[in-house]
């Protein structure tokens, strides 16, 4: 009898998650899992052994993610097919194990991860997985398994591909949905059901990200639009973390079981496990199901409900408004005052408005002390002294979904204009590789909040509402390597941003060849700091890297004596007269210690 054969006759108990028993056994899951088809054969076919010990009729090969595009990162890129073929022929190995009926589905993820997603076109998508269902049709799976496809999109390309090759291998389409009970690209299960039964598919369904009990209703959703079998493969709740990066999941087999029955009786042809599950959750599903393998099936369509587009948001932002009719703009650069004094930054700026600023950009500083962050200071200092206070956003130790919250918070109390920065962590010992993340970079948050104004979040999901950001970034003219500056420049430009706001530069011609090539793309920002003495000028010369300052500059302040803050503003003030004509604006730096010296330039130029 054919899988399909079975798949029409009889429930059939699928196995559990692969990845949770290879990470229990002590592999990170920073690893390919999928290549341990081929480095450590034994431990992938325990794996598939337990499953068949407590009566999975399905294994699925470890070659979740083995594709040429995932696999590239850790660098197995070349061996797509090795790995595939030593998936299927373990799997195979432990079924014919088995002395009875066992099948083997081809596992298949996306081709790509959400972070790579906007980054690979739909061609490149479809080559990585033609090139992995070519190696498991060869390596001779019964069926090929679809898994986690978090938006149509991918999914339909992946059967399509699929089907193309024409082998007489049937496919189930499985996508996964969250917690609002849509896909991360918004789609409902009546949605997903529709566009999956106009393919050549076997079946349809869900695994992944919802526990058992959300996924009930998932399934009775898909039930409703469809009369195609289903599969239902919950993850064991949600995971705990223990000992750094390592995860357990605490649901216990009978609950998994009690709702394996559930989506039988909501029609499910396939039930089994993804993560968190193990051999004991489907030892309970077995036990549970036991003799009730019938399968009744009634498909009640129902149409979603329509979705309205949402309106269009007003942008006030004052710095958008006078970079578009062309206005010079004239601003300073400030940083929380230490100690979370919010009060003495805001007192600091009433004195710079007071000469003349008509803009605050708000940048973090790099100390470890206790201080308030940007977004809140500029919303702070506009809100307490009328300001266009624009804050500089470091994507340094905050994951892309804490900054996609910061910043819709933020848009909902009035921020408009946001400096997109990487950012630096704050040195607290004697290494500068201390713990943090960078989920992203700055070109990375570009990318979100151009995502946002699209109406998107940074999976694709839409929002009930777009946001209206007004896109900066940070270049450096100074940069040591000006080649690969502008590059970097241009990336940003590609990725959204849509003004641009210089490092401090000390001297003209390095933000004049970074104006004339950019072309006037976008409005530039020149940032200018005074220097106080030639102590400052030294530090900053031979101890902070990307900083050009010239050696005239250096003599100057050097031989000045008690007269160098006077001699740092009127080389700061000769540097502006130079540069604002190839400028849209000039921000003026307030450096460590007493602001008396951007204070006093204010009132010079």
């Amino acid at each position: 009898m054919t899988f399909l054969d079975e798949l029409g006759h009889r429930l059939l108990i699928g196995d559990g998650a692969m990845g949770t028993m290879l990470h229990a056994a002590g592999n990170s899951l920073d690893l390919a899992l999928p290549e341990l088809n081929v480095s450590n054969a034994d431990l992938v076919s325990t794996v598939h052994e337990s499953y068949l010990s407590v009566g999975a009729d399905v294994l699925t090969t470890n070659t979740f993610g083995a594709n040429r595009l995932r696999l590239a990162g850790q660098g197995h890129a070349l061996a797509v097919r090795e790995i595939n073929l030593a998936g299927v022929r373990l799997a195979r190995r432990a079924a014919r194990s088995a002395g009875r009926p066992v099948y083997v589905a081809g596992s298949l993820s996306p081709a790509v991860t959400a972070g790579q997603r906007r980054k690979v076109a739909p061609a490149d998508r479809a080559a990585a997985v033609r090139e992995q269902v070519e190696a498991l049709l060869e390596g001779g799976v019964d069926v090929l398994l679809l898994e986690t496809f978090g938006h149509l999109e991918e999914l339909t390309e992946a059967v399509e591909v699929a089907a193309g090759l024409d082998a007489g291998v049937p496919v189930i389409a499985q996508a996964t949905f969250t917690s609002d009970g849509r896909t991360l690209g918004g789609e409902s299960p009546h949605e997903v059901a529709t566009a999956l039964a106009a393919l050549p598919v076997a079946a349809i369904g869900t695994n992944c990200t919802l526990g058992p009990q959300a996924m009930l209703e998932v399934v009775r959703e898909l039930r409703r639009a469809t009369t195609l079998p289903l599969t239902a493969l919950p993850n064991a709740g949600l995971p705990r973390r223990v000992r750094g990066r390592r995860f357990e999941y605490n649901i216990d087999g009978a609950y998994v079981a009690r709702y394996a029955l559930r989506y039988a009786e909501a029609g499910a042809a396939l039930v089994g496990g993804c993560c968190g599950t193990t051999p004991s959750h489907i030892q309970a599903v077995s036990a549970a199901l036991g003799d009730r393998r019938e399968r009744r099936v009634t498909a009640v369509p129902r149409a979603p409900a329509p979705r309205t587009a949402p309106p269009e948001p007003a942008d006030h932002d004052t710095l958008a408004v006078r970079l578009a009719e062309g206005r010079q703009v004239l601003g300073v650069e400030v940083r929380p005052a230490p100690g979370g004094l919010a009060e003495e930054t805001a007192e600091l700026v009433v004195r710079l408005r007071d000469r003349g600023a008509g803009l605050v950009l708000v940048s973090p500083t790099e100390s470890p002390r206790a201080q308030p962050g940007s977004v809140n200071l500029a919303l702070h200092l506009g809100q307490s002294i009328g300001v266009t206070a624009v804050p500089a956003v470091p994507t340094w130790d905050k994951t892309i979904m804490t900054l996609q919250a910061d910043l819709l918070g933020a848009h909902a109390l009035g921020v408009r204009s946001v400096v997109c920065e990487t950012g630096n962590p704050p040195l607290r010992g004697d290494y500068p590789n201390v713990d943090g993340i960078w989920e992203v970079d700055s070109v990375g948050l570009i990318g979100l909040l151009e995502g946002l104004n699209r109406g998107h979040d940074s999976g694709g999901l839409p929002l009930a509402t777009k946001t209206g950001f007004h896109i900066g970034a940070r270049f450096n003219p100074g940069s040591g390597d000006p080649v690969a500056e502008l590059a970097r420049t241009r990336e940003k430009l590609l990725a959204g941003a849509q003004f641009l706001i210089s490092r401090p530069v000390y001297e003209a011609s390095g933000f004049l060849r970074m104006a004339e090539a950019l072309g006037g793309e976008v409005p530039l920002l020149v940032t200018v700091a005074p220097l106080r003495d030639y102590a400052e000028a030294e530090f900053l010369a031979h101890e902070v890297p990307d900083v050009t300052i010239p050696e005239e500059t250096l003599r100057a302040l050097d031989v000045a004596g008690p007269a160098a803050p006077r001699v740092g503003r009127e080389l700061a003030a000769q540097l502006v007269r130079e540069l604002r004509p190839a400028a849209a604006g000039l921000m003026i730096a307030v450096g460590p210690g007493p602001a008396d010296q951007a204070i006093e330039l204010l009132g010079e130029i």
